[in-house]
């Protein structure tokens, strides 16, 4: 499996909502590597991202 963005320029939109989502959660990321965040804390920005792409589904569907 790649790691690379289908689209490049999606990049940076993605670093941002990651950030958002890490915020979001009491979670503090750092721009690059962000290796020492525990199992927990890596999920639950994880978590975050999707419950907020789920949200705007869902919102969009409506």
């Amino acid at each position: 499996m790649s790691n690379k963005n289908v689209v490049p320029e999606a990049r940076e939109a993605l670093n941002k909502f990651k950030m958002e989502a890490a915020n979001e959660v009491g979670v503090n990321l750092k721009q690059g590597y962000n290796g020492d965040l525990t199992s927990k804390q890596a999920g639950s920005v994880g978590g975050q991202m999707v419950k907020k792409m789920i949200e705007q589904y869902e919102k969009n569907m409506k």
